[in-house]
């Protein structure tokens, strides 16, 4: 039928053509043929040009939401913050269309700093902090994001241990990233040990013995900087723990054991003969905590009781000469109580950029982060996706040290609350300076308590 049509349209043209010869000049009829050709050969490459365009949108990746993120960080230490500008790098080169704008604030300063971030207008979108009573502060109140959608896209309530899944969650409700975790211990330099014929002491007896025959020898048995007492509240928690065990420490924490107990009082008597004797860093208050490593390194100390990252602080070629052991038992009967401080990430809750906050916590959360932090920094990962073959010497010791736990805390300032963290640890830092006061510290500490508590739980 095409082709009758065909021959219908060729023949009138030529019977046009005729008439037109017989009428005058044939050239005016030709430009008419030449157009309608044109026209059917543009419709045909027109058709072809918009096929390929369809078939290039149904094949575009689904890309990460375009936008910014900013993420602020407390990773000041020399080493964690090299760590911490390579993961954003990372995260750059994975989604370069989220423009990230990246601050490291001082450890110290970030603490104080971040209830002002968290109730400003515009806060940053993705912040590090620290799992426990530290964050469930803040959730409490509302300004941590909601990320459950997070963990089900990521799968990590397979992926993560319960244990880290439970401490990350409020009401069945997910809020936190953990990522990391790490050991607290007694560092000591080999070195001084061996010279004095020293061996890594299990009974507080032990303990004793080694930093009396320390100083005899003019060296200093325990470095301490106390600046930010912090570093005190390590003494509290394991002396705590070791006198009247982990169950009356936690309970302690979460106030429901008091500050002028007779038990805590046997704490601080405990704590007396260590400062009294002349065991710690002289002038403790003038230094940081990284500031008497130095000392440490020079064998003008040495122990020092500190979470793993004090590794961090002390030069490659020195680490071979540094190795850790369990705190002493004091009281047998006890069970043992660890502190392993886990770390992470949130998203404010008034985050100006949701899609790009989850984004980047969903990559700091990931397997390939994780295992990148372990090797780095010899922290150990919560993911239980990641390599443990990959773990050094001392990251297997600390794993085994947490396994032999009966009880693992956070640490006294993300066990309890941050008010009543304030306050005791500025009654570590009195006390530092006055052993003699213990008693008037203590009855202040437990006034402290039962006013915090009883406001939190109207």
């Amino acid at each position: 039928m095409k082709r009758t049509a065909l021959f219908n349209i060729v023949a009138l043209f030529v019977i046009v053509s005729f008439v037109l010869v017989a009428c005058g000049p044939a050239a005016a009829p030709t430009p008419q043929i030449v157009e309608k050709q044109v026209q059917v050969t543009v419709a045909v490459v027109q058709t072809k040009v918009v096929e390929k365009q369809v078939v290039q949108t149904v094949l575009a990746p689904t890309a990460a939401p375009k936008g910014l993120v900013v993420y602020n960080s407390y990773q000041s230490d020399p080493e964690p913050r090299k760590v911490d500008e390579a993961v954003v790098k990372m995260f750059k080169d994975k989604y370069p269309n989220i423009d990230v704008t990246h601050s490291i604030v001082a450890h110290e300063d970030f603490k104080q700093a971040l209830r002002a971030y968290l109730t400003a207008s515009t806060p940053p979108d993705v912040m590090t902090w620290f799992a426990g009573n530290r964050a469930r502060f803040f959730i409490d109140k509302g300004t941590i994001m909601d990320i459950s959608d997070v963990y089900k896209k990521e799968g990590w309530d397979k992926t993560f241990p319960k244990g880290f899944v439970a401490l990350s969650s409020v009401n069945n409700k997910q809020y936190f990233v953990p990522t990391s975790y790490y050991w607290w211990a007694v560092y000591y330099n080999k070195t001084v040990f061996a010279k004095y014929n020293l061996q890594p002491p299990k009974t507080w007896d032990e303990f004793l013995t080694i930093c009396d025959t320390l100083k005899k020898n003019g060296v200093t048995p325990i470095a301490i900087g106390t600046k930010a007492p912090w570093t005190a509240a390590g003494w509290f928690d394991y002396l705590n723990m070791r006198i009247n065990g982990p169950e009356f420490h936690i309970n302690l924490m979460l106030g429901k054991e008091k500050y002028d107990d007779a038990r805590v009082k046997k704490v601080f008597e405990t704590w007396k003969v260590l400062l009294d004797k002349g065991y710690f860093t002289p002038n403790a208050a003038s230094y940081a905590w990284q500031e008497v490593v130095p000392d440490l390194v020079q064998g003008k100390a040495a122990m020092y009781l500190m979470g793993q990252f004090v590794m961090d602080s002390i030069p490659k070629e020195n680490q071979k000469d540094f190795d850790f052991f369990r705190f002493p038992t004091i009281d047998p009967k006890m069970p043992i109580g660890e502190d392993a401080p886990t770390d992470g990430f949130f998203a404010a809750a008034k985050a100006p950029h949701p899609d790009q906050a989850k984004a980047l916590l969903a990559f700091l959360g990931s397997k390939d982060v994780q295992t990148y932090v372990a090797k780095t920094l010899n922290r150990v990962p919560v993911s239980i996706e990641v390599d443990q073959s990959i773990f050094t010497p001392e990251t297997k010791k600390g794993v085994e040290l947490l396994k032999g736990a009966d009880y693992v805390a956070q640490f006294y300032d993300r066990d309890t609350t941050p008010e009543m963290a304030e306050k005791g640890m500025a009654a570590f830092a009195q006390f530092w300076t006055n052993t003699g006061k213990a008693d008037s510290i203590l009855a202040q500490l437990e006034k402290d308590r039962a006013q915090i508590f009883s406001v939190e739980q109207q």
